[in-house]
């Protein structure tokens, strides 16, 4: 069984922040691992590029990937991170996650150009003797216990910023998104594409809905909305039976809900001592917990705020 662990990219901001930050995937099909030559400075590597202003790490990573191969890719678990010093002395951060196709992986039409001119599928077994860099060679190491235990992305969400409750008069559960709200789910949707989320649960309280809403309208995706997952209705017996019976399958799913009902989540889902302590006032208006697990084993877990 892989080592579980808990990686927080979040927490790789708390060093000073890097001249530059990159991100990219590493992508293993069927045996063989994409690899790009750059000619520039003729090397082979990982496709991998840098983050456009405002850009999350995950849709930095899903985009280049892309961009590089023409190959569109899933996040799965997140592999260890690159810090370095350029030839140029500024500091740079590369963040790795295994990718997995759900396109064509087919990448024979590639066109050459000035920053990528090569994109081939190399065995994992001829790959390290490829590489140019040892860092990079040492992620194969990673890639190589990775892909025996392929993981699922289960993703807790607490809601986008809502209205006060004591500036709403009405029903609490009708207490709708602010403006800051709406703009951090509409944030929210290329990160969730970026584990390619395909069920959406989520509390039936209207800030809850409102926060998956624009990732459902945009990839055309059902909402099962339930009060069971709400505050005034929390059922911690059913909740424990559903994530028992949704960790079973391999389908990438988001749970939006609320700040006091995350405890409960957390221990239905049975999280370590050390991945809760990372948590311990709760998630942020938007912010979300990736959980990778292999049925009901919990593999890694990150944490990502959103920029809006």
């Amino acid at each position: 069984m892989i080592e579980s662990g808990c990686r927080n990219l979040h927490m790789a901001q708390a060093a000073p922040d890097p001249d530059i930050v990159a991100c990219g995937a590493v992508i293993v099909h069927e045996g063989s691992v994409l690899l790009v030559h750059r000619p520039r400075y003729d090397d082979w590597a990982f496709p991998k590029g840098k983050q456009d202003p405002g850009e999350h790490y995950t849709v930095t990573a899903v985009r280049e990937v892309l961009e590089e191969t023409g190959v569109e890719v899933r996040l799965g678990l997140p592999l260890s991170s690159q810090a370095y010093v350029q030839a140029d002395g500024r500091t740079k951060i590369v963040h790795y996650w295994m990718g997995h196709v759900v396109g064509d992986p087919d990448v024979s039409s590639y066109v050459a150009n000035s920053e990528i001119d090569k994109v081939c599928w190399v065995p994992l077994n001829m790959a390290q003797a490829q590489l140019t860099y040892a860092m990079d060679r040492t992620l194969i190491d990673e890639a190589e216990v990775a892909r025996h235990h392929p993981t699922t992305p289960l993703i807790v969400l607490r809601h986008a910023k809502a209205r006060s409750r004591k500036r709403w008069s009405g029903d609490d559960r009708g207490r709708p998104l602010t403006p800051i709200g709406e703009r951090q789910a509409l944030a929210l949707r290329p990160v969730l594409a970026a584990y390619a989320v395909s069920r959406v649960i989520t509390s039936s309280s209207t800030r809850c809905a409102d926060t998956v809403l624009p990732y459902a309208h945009e990839h055309v995706t059902g909402i099962k909305a339930t009060p069971r997952l709400s505050e005034e209705n929390i059922d911690a017996k059913w909740l424990r039976k559903w994530l028992k019976h949704t960790m079973k399958d391999a389908e990438p799913t988001v749970v939006c809900s609320h700040r006091p009902v995350l405890p409960q989540l957390y221990e239905a889902l049975q999280l370590d001592a050390s991945t809760q302590r990372h948590d311990a006032v709760g998630l942020a208006p938007a912010e979300l917990l990736v959980v990778h697990h292999v049925g009901r084993d919990i593999i890694a877990t990150e944490r990502h705020h959103v920029a809006y």
